[in-house]
């Protein structure tokens, strides 16, 4: 009985092709946007913690209050100094200091110019070693920088492609920045982030010479020592920075951030950005809803004589219930898998592009079954939900009734 019920459900919605594809476009529009935009969103988040879980948790970074979007530091309008350093060296449970520079410079190779920025690294052993290890910073060609390696580069992945200078830039090449000549030594290995991907690095000698910098520090990394609790600390140097900057809680011009914080924050963002993409799809899938239950209405109204017939030869109030049911929750259903599949297939699109675009993996797209499964529970859901009323009267109609209408 049940299988002759939805048999006869399909062909309904067969004979009504065009209005049953009209009435699932708001359904896969919303079910689309709800899978494409938080997967896209869940792969972001998914490369962002990878990126921060490269980094250990015992460094921090010390930087004033910026400006503007750009590299860590390269924003602020006051400067960090060497005053601010040793008060930070004088903090308990702060082992190695390491003071970094971090500028926009115009770069010229094979006739062609762009801006990239630049960071530098500290000739010390110990503290370009830190330096190294906190930004997960690996040489696939060539080398990293060492100590002595004056007129000498290391640049990233994207900086080195063809796409940039119309000619690929290899070790030993020389290219040019500000207008001086630098010995390309080393391409770092590709990075899940897009500033290590498209940076410079020299040594700090270099860069303070290069762009005639004195006394000036764009951000500091504190080495955190391993008996210290990174949090603890943060807040030490956060008291002795306010102290000494005669600064009340709350009116800071500096931040000191670990890497679980920045991670936090972020997280927050995305969490909240995901909060407002569903809300927006909801309102999509609301007016599909609205489009089921607008279609079943007219279907009623339409097959009225048809229902007559059918409750005067036995049918009984349930059986009609349920096929006006199976048709809504059909409608439901089959929005529901194609928004899941075009949802699925645009967030990868949209997740590859962004990749080979920025040239490294910004956004990490792993589809989730949960989501998907639920995306059509839930639509399936509406189907039916939004053809309950009309199912219901026509369930309801008199014979007599319908078959004089």
């Amino acid at each position: 009985m049940l299988a002759d019920l939805f048999k006869l459900s399909l062909n309904n919605l067969r004979r009504r092709k065009l209005r049953s594809w009209l009435t699932m476009l708001g359904i896969f529009i919303g079910i689309a946007a709800v899978v494409s935009l938080i997967s896209l969103g869940q792969g972001l988040q998914t490369a962002i913690t990878g990126q921060f879980s490269t980094l250990g948790t015992e460094y921090l970074t010390i930087q004033n209050a910026g400006t503007g979007f750009g590299p860590p530091g390269s924003t602020v309008v006051k400067k960090l100094n060497d005053h601010d350093l040793k008060v930070i060296e004088g903090v308990r449970g702060v082992g190695e200091v390491v003071p970094r520079l971090i500028r926009i410079v115009k770069v010229e190779y094979n006739n062609a110019a762009r801006f990239n920025y630049i960071a530098d690294v500290p000739e010390d052993k110990t503290k370009m070693k830190i330096v190294y290890s906190s930004g997960n910073l690996e040489a696939e060609t060539g080398r990293l920088l060492e100590i002595g390696d004056k007129g000498k580069v290391v640049i990233g992945q994207n900086i080195a492609k063809k796409e940039n200078f119309d000619k690929e830039i290899s070790i030993g090449k020389k290219i040019s920045i500000q207008g001086e000549d630098f010995e390309v030594v080393g391409i770092l290995k590709k990075g899940s982030s897009f500033q290590i991907n498209n940076v410079i690095i020299m040594l700090n000698s270099d860069l303070e010479a290069l762009l005639e910098i004195d006394n000036e520090i764009d951000l500091i990394t504190a080495k955190v020592e391993e008996t210290e609790n990174p949090e603890i600390v943060a807040d030490r140097i956060e008291k002795a920075l306010r102290k000494d900057r005669n600064e009340k809680i709350g009116e800071e011009d500096f931040s000191v951030q670990t890497p679980l914080e920045a991670l936090s924050a972020v997280n927050q963002v995305l969490t909240a950005i995901n909060v407002i993409v569903v809300g927006i799809a909801m309102i999509s899938l609301l007016v599909g809803g609205m489009g089921i239950a607008n279609t079943m209405y007219t279907s009623v109204l339409e097959r009225r004589k048809e229902i007559g017939t059918m409750k005067a030869i036995g049918a009984k109030n349930s059986n009609i219930l349920l096929i006006f049911l199976i048709e809504s929750g059909f409608l439901g259903l089959v929005g529901g898998v194609i928004g899941v599949a075009i949802g699925g297939g645009a967030a990868l699109g949209v997740g590859l592009i962004a990749n080979n675009v920025f040239g490294s993996e910004i956004i990490i797209i792993n589809l989730s079954i949960p989501l998907m499964a639920f995306a059509m529970g839930f639509s399936f859901l509406i189907g039916i939900v939004s053809g309950l009323i009309p199912s219901y009267q026509a369930s309801k109609l008199s014979p007599v009734e319908a078959l004089r209408s």
